[in-house]
C-alpha cells in the first residue's frame, strides 16, 4: 500500500511558528527549574525522565495545534 502524501510550501517564517521554542524547549526548560545538576548524566536522567513522563498523544496533540498556528500564519500573509 503506498503511502499518500502532499508537500506543502513553507510558509512565512515566524518565530512563533518555530517547532522547538512553539512546545518543546519551554515545556522541557519548566521540568527541572531552579534544579543545579553537577554531572551532565544527572541531566540527560532528568531529560529521559520528563519525556517518560508525557502522555502517549502529547506529540500529536502539538502537532495539531502547530498545524493550526501554520494555516493561521499563511492566511495572514505572515502576521
Amino acid at each position: 500500500m503506498p503511502i499518500c502524501y502532499e508537500l506543502l510550501p513553507l510558509p512565512p517564517y515566524s518565530p512563533v511558528l518555530d517547532p522547538c521554542d512553539f512546545f518543546l524547549i519551554p515545556n522541557l526548560k519548566k521540568s527541572p527549574a531552579g534544579q543545579k545538576f553537577e554531572w551532565n548524566e544527572a541531566v540527560i536522567t532528568a531529560t529521559e525522565a520528563y519525556f517518560a513522563d508525557l502522555q502517549k498523544t502529547y506529540f500529536s496533540d502539538v502537532l495539531k495545534k502547530l498545524e493550526h498556528r501554520c494555516v493561521e500564519c499563511v492566511e495572514l500573509k505572515g502576521c
